[in-house]
């Protein structure tokens, strides 16, 4: 099985693409890795080809070409595209997948998909992360140094014409996927479909900031288990996965469109909007929706209908928790008073936004301590009968203003019919209280007049 991954690149160093493809590079920096004397450190194993250049002269005939076409010369041109073709560790394992195919595999996939391009074409065989899987990496000068036949799924007539820009399209795209997915038919490699939308998109960004997010929270849980405490959370979440999960939960149980948004929001305050169809969702630490889409098949509005007709059919059954152990470290609350750090994603990322966390959260737990000690609440019970007597007393006062607008109306109207069939009398009437100008066409909720 292999996927395909796409980069762009506006880095008019074209030699630091062939020193990543050569070298030892730390995989969170991006920086090369060095020696004791300060020197880079070669690859174990690698595999390089060129197309339509010197390998180890990409960067000299790059520029040369860009300088030729005066392409490539401001610094927010897209320079190079990087084209990543990774595969399955099992497709080494089980079928017995080398360094040497792969990088053959990838040349005759290059030549195919990106001719007329300075390119080039590099095997690595230790994977990403230490993972073991075989990938072949394509770097390919954005600008086109020959003319190629024109093929179906090129939009423009430039996009076969020498001295012009590499465009990727969706038909593009498409047409490389679908020839990545014929290449491992062809070579007995099991394959997924590339076409078919994902049931769970995780993209390259949302991947490593999960990846990074969690070794933070390792460090922090360390922390918390030298000081003789239990940690609330030990896998980290983007907000993205922090969505994907609750939506999988409430789905399970929902009926209808209403009741999966009502406890979507009571449970995790995630507000569901509906659009043209779709739905998006706007996690609670942010200001913007998120699509239905860009989660995956799983979470859209089609998917999730479906997923109510069968909970109808269906009866649920819901977990006996009463004997699960309760956290200590963060109570889950909707007053919002503290920021949940083991939840948050920025404070993940940033230490200075997590170290203002912990000063506003120790502010605000002094402020409540105090609120509670000023009014004397030294127990729950007493707590509650305050909250009992403000409720009534709250009602009352509603009932009382409720009778004063019914009496008030009453009066307007009886006034209104007295008059001599001029407008003088309502027209003074609502100059003289303008603020009652609301209640003049309504009838009223109690009585009815």
């Amino acid at each position: 099985m292999a996927v395909l991954k796409h980069i762009v690149s506006k880095n008019a160093n074209y030699g630091e693409s062939l020193d990543y493809l050569l070298f030892q590079h730390d995989e969170r920096t991006k920086k090369p890795i060095l020696n004791e004397h300060g020197q880079m450190i070669l690859r174990e194993e690698y595999y390089l080809d060129g197309l339509n250049c010197e390998p180890m002269l990409f960067d000299k005939e790059c520029e040369r070409l860009n300088d030729q076409y005066h392409k490539n010369q401001t610094y927010d041109e897209i320079k190079s595209h990087h084209y990543i073709i990774s595969f399955d560790p099992a497709d080494r394992d089980e079928c017995g997948l080398t360094g040497e195919k792969a990088q053959e595999l990838g040349l005759e996939y290059a030549r195919k998909n990106f001719p007329g391009h300075q390119a080039l074409v590099c095997t690595h065989t230790d994977g990403h992360n230490e993972s073991g899987n075989i990938h072949v990496h394509i770097v390919i000068n954005s600008l086109r140094k020959y003319d190629i036949p024109k093929e179906g799924y090129m939009e423009r007539n430039s996009d076969c014409l020498a001295g012009y820009k590499h465009h990727l399209t969706n038909n593009y795209l498409r047409h490389l996927q679908k020839s990545l997915m014929d290449t491992c038919h062809r070579e007995n490699l099991p394959q997924v479909d590339l076409l078919s939308p994902s049931e769970n998109k995780i993209k390259n960004r949302e991947y490593y900031a999960s990846r990074y997010g969690q070794e933070k929270l390792d460090k922090l849980n360390e922390q918390i288990l030298a000081d003789g405490l239990t940690p609330r959370k030990t896998t980290f979440q983007t907000q993205k996965q922090y969505l994907r999960d609750a939506i999988t939960e409430i789905s399970h149980t929902a009926k209808d469109v209403e009741d999966f948004k009502k406890q979507l929001y009571e449970k995790y305050q995630i507000v569901v909007t509906e659009h043209r169809g779709r739905f998006s969702y706007l996690h609670p630490e942010r200001e913007k929706n998120i699509t239905g889409r860009a989660l995956g098949t799983k979470y859209e509005k089609d998917y999730l209908q479906q997923q109510f007709e069968s909970n109808h059919r269906t009866p649920n059954i819901h977990p006996d928790i009463s004997s699960d152990p309760m956290d200590i470290l963060f109570i889950k609350s909707n007053l919002r008073l503290v920021i949940d750090l083991q939840n948050c994603v920025k404070a993940q990322q940033s230490q200075a936004y997590a170290r203002k966390v912990k000063l506003t959260n120790l502010q605000e737990m002094a402020k409540t301590i105090a609120y509670v000690q000023e009014h004397e609440y030294d127990t729950r019970e007493i707590l509650e009968d305050k909250f009992s007597s403000v409720k009534e007393r709250t009602s009352n006062s509603r009932k009382q203003l409720n009778e004063y607008s019914c009496a008030m109306k009453s009066h307007f109207r009886k006034f209104g019919n007295q008059s001599s069939g001029t407008r003088k009398s309502p027209i003074l009437c609502l100059m003289t209280y303008p603020f009652l100008f609301g209640y003049w066409s309504r009838p009223c909720r109690i009585c009815g007049a």
